[in-house]
């Protein structure tokens, strides 16, 4: 019979310890320029020894030599003096203010229906059931309750709910306050004087074979030629079936580029976007406090030492972030130089993989430097994983990248007769004949993606 003992062994084992300074550092390598301006403006606020002030021009040095932990006295001997301040960034000019910090948000569309409510109707019994009717419409513009649930809730007559209904119908997003799809585009073509005997008519028998766009079988039907049925499919097309989403999404956020590619002669330079960082340096006061942590007792010497091993650190991971995000587009620019010379159709296939390999970082840095960041180049504005992407096989070279397949696809349907529109295998022949490995079925996947519709949707009569 086996003994069961307790006993003690020794092991060797590796882990990966994450450092408060390694977290702090892999955040803010992710970080956006705006993200990391506002951080730092938090961090400035919260650890003593952060402090702003203007560059200077002489004599910076960037702490940036190791990320392992230094000796105190060194590091407060390195700061003692304001000609070694840590890392300078450029000077913000404080007037250079964009238009975008003054505008107002857009009301919502409750508060703009309730602003014509309270325009187009006097009776305060009618305001109630308008409030009420509007209280009831959806984000899309759409009304969600039974007349007769309003008409027992307020107590009142359902004709006079109808009538109050037919009001707000009459307010801007036209459209708005319909009960369904089909109500929602009469309102808008009768608003636009556009309504015809024919449109309502196919929008209240026909509306799902419209959608199907089966046009010659409404036409038959109706007695009536393609071409007038087509004129309807075109009208509705025009509508906005969410009425409401006008002021339900967001203004298009504003986007300061993170890195500018500038083309210099032959050549492109490559240029980190920090102006809009404030300039960091070490507080001269509280390096003589800690210098003299002698006369302090152990919380508080502890709580200095920790803010000023945060604010290195923080020194140290802002600089490394900057030449991180340095080297890849660097190496996205020399990879990639033919699509900045002639354009998307001389798109490389790129991995993430490659790059770190050039750069001799991991893989997942290079995740996390072009994560939510953009780049201005000469071609215009583009996020930094748009230089990433996937590759078709090609007969005469290498791969070539997707978007550029895609860029092809969009030109083909553009320049084909849209009374006879080009099926997915006469495209996927073109893209042959021009050199290219691809299957009929990569051509519906791309143009799916694209949200083109299919060759009968597209067909016109």
């Amino acid at each position: 019979m086996r003994q069961i003992r307790q006993d003690i062994f020794l092991e060797q084992q590796q882990r990966l310890f994450m450092t408060t300074e390694l977290r702090q550092a892999i955040s803010v390598l992710q970080m956006s320029t705006l993200e990391l301006s506002e951080y730092i403006t938090k961090k400035i606020e919260e650890n003593p020894f952060l402090d702003e002030d203007e560059p200077v021009a002489e004599n910076n040095e960037v702490v940036s030599k190791t990320a392992t932990r230094v000796n105190m006295d060194d590091l407060i001997e390195h700061f003692s003096s304001d000609s070694n301040m840590g890392h300078i960034w450029n000077e913000k000019n404080e007037n250079d203010t964009g238009y975008e910090q003054y505008l107002s948000d857009r009301p919502s569309l409750y508060e703009q229906l309730e602003l014509q409510l309270n325009l187009e109707i006097k009776n305060p019994a009618d305001i109630i059931i308008g409030n009420f009717l509007i209280g009831s419409i959806d984000r899309n513009g759409y009304f969600t309750t039974e007349l007769e649930y309003v008409s027992q809730k307020l107590n009142v007559a359902v004709e006079r709910v109808e009538e109050v209904l037919k009001v707000i119908h009459t307010f801007y997003p036209t459209g708005v306050g319909a009960r369904n799809l089909q109500e929602c585009m009469l309102l808008q073509m009768r608003a636009n004087g556009k309504d015809s005997e024919l449109a309502e008519q196919v929008i209240q028998n026909y509306f799902q074979e419209l959608a199907d766009k089966k046009i010659m079988k409404i036409a038959n039907t109706l007695s009536v030629s393609t071409k007038q049925v087509q004129e309807v499919y075109d009208l509705i097309r025009m509508l906005d079936p969410k009425p409401g989403l006008q002021f339900g999404a967001e203004r298009n956020p504003f986007i300061w580029p993170d890195v500018t590619i500038m083309r210099d002669q032959n050549d492109y330079m490559v240029i980190v976007n920090d102006f809009d960082f404030n300039y960091l340096r070490i507080n001269q006061t509280y390096v003589d406090i800690l210098r003299n942590s002698n006369a302090l007792s152990d919380d508080v010497k502890k709580y200095l030492e920790e803010k000023f091993d945060s604010a290195l650190g923080l020194i140290r991971g802002i600089e490394q972030r900057r030449l991180n995000i340095y080297k890849v587009v660097q190496s996205i620019v020399d990879i990639q130089r033919e699509f900045f010379d002639n354009g998307i159709e001389y798109l490389k296939p790129l991995t993430m993989s490659q790059v770190a390999d050039l750069v001799g970082i991991h893989e997942s840095t290079v995740s996390r430097v072009t994560c939510n960041k953009y780049v201005q180049t000469p071609r215009g504005l583009f996020a930094l994983k748009y230089f990433f992407n996937s590759g078709v096989g090609s007969y005469d070279c290498d791969k070539i990248s997707s978007k550029s397949v895609k860029h092809l696809i969009q030109d083909i349907i553009n320049k084909e007769d849209p009374n006879q529109p080009l099926s997915d295998q006469d495209i996927m022949m073109m893209l042959v004949n021009k050199g290219m490995r691809i299957s009929r079925r990569t051509v519906n996947k791309y143009r799916q993606s694209m949200g083109i519709p299919t060759n009968l949707h597209r067909k016109r009569y």
